[in-house]
């Protein structure tokens, strides 16, 4: 299989790389720089190999030919929506490098003479909006706010590529759990000093996903092509922020005693605080009712086998 990935040096990315390179894949990565090593249907291409095609989003260029003999695109590319703090230019940012990202790269796809079986394009729980404890399947309806509408748009432009025959999969990730970076990554220094615990009233559902089952959960939707549309890519168990706290803490053996209150985070964070504040009960439906297994379905055992504990 020759598997195109964007966003690949990611956390996401680099842990989908290493994961199909170990089946003998070959990948090819879409980089902003650093050249185009060979393309993806060359004869030079064999599997279990990685090769780098270019492209630049922000000015509507992309190495078009270098994505011949692609089968499989795995789309992760955006910009960070907690790399700094939201202003007009930032929100345009993380906007445009998702949507005009993915129109550049289905407008691609489709002039391919080969186009590729399927697409799985990122998205976020966040197209939920703030939902309190209402359980929220792939069939709920979309929330409001900036992120949901940034998300709505994201996934739109994915569908598009369904008009030339080719299988979407959208996947609406929750919080992915590792040590290297993400969210989890940035609250260990607090924790790990003892001076972490809840956000706001600590009532909010945080969906969460360890980076080994996000990893499965993709090679599962790439090879199962009943799955189609939304899929939500969380943890069978969602918790409140109370109790990730605790178990984060649990997990650390430090206390987790301190609590952040709302409008202490909205001051430091401004509109980004709503990305830790909002509450989203998602539950992974598809995956389940399509036979995926989770390998860490409890929070817990999750956090431990994320930070070696």
């Amino acid at each position: 299989m020759s598997v195109l990935i964007t966003g690949s040096t990611g956390l996401i990315g680099s842990a989908l790389v290493t994961s199909f390179i170990s089946s003998e894949d070959h990948v090819v990565r879409l980089v902003r720089s650093g050249g185009c090593s060979r393309a993806a249907g060359s004869a030079a291409g064999s599997a279990g190999d990685v090769s780098s095609v270019m492209w630049d989003p922000s000015r509507g260029e992309i190495d078009a030919a270098g994505l011949e003999g692609v089968d499989t695109v795995v789309h992760l590319a955006g910009e960070s929506v907690a790399g700094r703090r939201w202003n007009d230019a930032q929100r345009a940012r993380i906007r445009d490098s998702r949507v005009l990202g993915t129109r550049l790269l289905v407008g691609t796809l489709s002039r391919l003479e080969t186009r590729p079986r399927v697409l799985v394009s990122a998205s976020a729980v966040g197209i939920y909006g703030d939902r309190g404890d209402q359980v929220l399947g792939e069939s709920a309806s979309h929330g409001s706010g900036f992120l949901a509408d940034v998300c709505r748009e994201w996934e739109a432009e994915a569908l598009s590529a369904e008009a030339f025959g080719v299988r979407v999969v959208l996947l609406r990730i929750g919080m992915v759990l590792s040590g290297a970076g993400g969210a989890l990554g940035r609250m260990l220094p607090v924790f790990r000093l003892g001076l972490g615990g809840r956000l706001g009233d600590g009532a909010s559902y945080m969906p969460w996903i360890s980076l080994g089952d996000l990893v499965r959960a993709v090679r599962f939707v790439v090879s199962n092509e009943s799955i189609a549309g939304a899929v939500n890519v969380v943890g069978p168990n969602p918790v409140m922020n109370r109790e990730f706290t605790s178990a984060l803490g649990r997990v650390l053996g430090r206390p987790a005693l301190f609590a952040v209150p709302a409008w202490a985070l909205r001051m430091m964070m401004g509109e980004m605080a709503d990305g830790v504040l909002w509450s989203q009960r998602a539950v992974a439906r598809r995956l389940l009712d399509s036979g995926f297994r989770f390998e860490y379905p409890e929070l817990e055992g999750a956090l431990r086998e994320t930070l070696g504990r």
